[in-house]
C-alpha cells in the first residue's frame, strides 16, 4: 500500500508542477483560461491513458496509478470527475450521472463560498 502512495505522490508532483507551469505561461484574463485548458487537457489525457490501460491488460497497476490518480490527479481533479461521469454514462446510470454532476458543481461552489466567508 505504501508503494502505491509513493507512486501516486510522484505522479501527482509532476502533474501539479505542470499545472503551475501552464498557469504561469498563460496570461490572466477575465476568463480563467489556464484552469480551463488544464481541466480539458487533463480530461483528454485521462481518457487516453484509461483507454490504453483498458486495452493493454499487461501494464502494472503501479503504472496506472502513476498516470491516472497521480499525474492526472495532480494536474487536475476535474479529470477524475469526468472519467467517473463517463463510466456512469456507459453503464446507463443517467440519474446518478445527472445527480453527481449537478450536486458536485452546486455544492462545490457553495463550499468554496462557505469556506471563504467563514474566514473573511
Amino acid at each position: 500500500m505504501l508503494e502505491k502512495f509513493i507512486i501516486i505522490a510522484i505522479g501527482g508532483g509532476f502533474g501539479s508542477a505542470l499545472r503551475f507551469a501552464v498557469s504561469a505561461l498563460i496570461a490572466n484574463s477575465r476568463f480563467p483560461a489556464a484552469t480551463f485548458i488544464v481541466n480539458i487537457l487533463g480530461c483528454f489525457i485521462i481518457g487516453l491513458v484509461s483507454a490504453y490501460f483498458n486495452t493493454h491488460s499487461n501494464i502494472s497497476q503501479n503504472i496506472k496509478y502513476l498516470f491516472t490518480a497521480g499525474f492526472c490527479g495532480g494536474f487536475t481533479t476535474f479529470s477524475a470527475f469526468s472519467l467517473e461521469n463517463m463510466n456512469l454514462i456507459e453503464k446507463g446510470d443517467y440519474l446518478i450521472f445527472f445527480s453527481y454532476v449537478f450536486s458536485s458543481v452546486i455544492f462545490g461552489i457553495v463550499a468554496v463560498f462557505l469556506g471563504y466567508y467563514l474566514i473573511k
